[in-house]
């Protein structure tokens, strides 16, 4: 059956879809909803009360505890975009800090290749017991993720293809990483007019698929996506699965 993680908000503003979920009591009911539609796992931006993507500890566990409590059992991705805190140190220092969570540590984070700091990103995650999930755009971040000789290290290969390519990259990274790094879970996933196409290569190639508002607003007809669960339905529906 098709594996499908839900990516629930991302960096959208609020006003990006009337569903976009942004508090910890919104995420998890979304959450709960996706989960019933057949996703088997999470991707989350969990915010602070103004509603501002945060990496503070205490924000993370506020979403997480409630996540936890909608759909037990569920593993749970975050992300570590730099964006989100621009200072590097910090950023470091606030992952580190996810290790005593507890029960709300996420099972898993994403890093994206692209960004400096990666490398140390990723061992702040191993080192705190986190999955990672690493996240490439180009082949030059396949190129610097086998450099640095990290990949059977990492718990997934993220393949996140820009708007502005398709299938034919991501087809070129995975025969890439095919013969360099053939042990590792690949999920495919890419954003607005590409999700969709990418989301059938992922179908094709049997790898792990993501779908949600944070990568996509329209249903395959091309018609506005209700919200997150229905994102979810409408792939599982295009793989010929169903929830179980």
């Amino acid at each position: 059956m098709m594996q499908i993680q839900a990516c629930l908000n991302g960096a959208r503003p609020a006003d990006s879809h009337p569903a976009l979920p942004l508090t910890p009591e919104a995420v998890a009911r979304d959450a709960a909803a996706c989960v019933a539609a057949g996703a088997v796992a999470l991707h989350l931006h969990p915010c602070d009360p103004e509603r501002r993507e945060s990496l503070e500890p205490a924000v993370v566990a506020a979403t997480m505890r409630a996540v936890r409590a909608a759909v037990p059992g569920i593993p749970v991705s975050l992300s570590t975009g730099a964006w989100i805190m621009a200072d590097d140190a910090a950023r470091r220092r606030c992952l580190a800090g996810w290790a005593a969570l507890g029960e709300a540590r996420p099972e898993e984070a994403s890093v994206n290749l692209s960004e400096a700091d990666a490398p140390a990103v990723i061992e702040a995650l191993l080192a705190a017991g986190i999955g990672v999930e690493a996240g490439l755009a180009s082949m030059e971040d396949a190129g610097r993720l086998i450099l640095l000789g990290i990949a059977p290290r990492c718990r997934r290969i993220l393949l996140e293809i820009p708007a502005s390519e398709g299938p034919a990259l991501a087809e070129t990274m995975l025969a890439w990483l095919n013969g360099t790094a053939p042990e590792v879970e690949r999920q495919i996933h890419g954003e607005d007019a590409n999700a969709w196409p990418l989301f059938a290569l992922a179908v094709a190639r049997g790898a792990t698929a993501r779908l949600g508002l944070e990568d996509l607003r329209h249903l395959p007809d091309g018609s506005p996506a209700p919200g997150n669960a229905a994102l979810v339905a409408a792939g599982l529906a295009l793989a010929g699965g169903a929830p179980g």
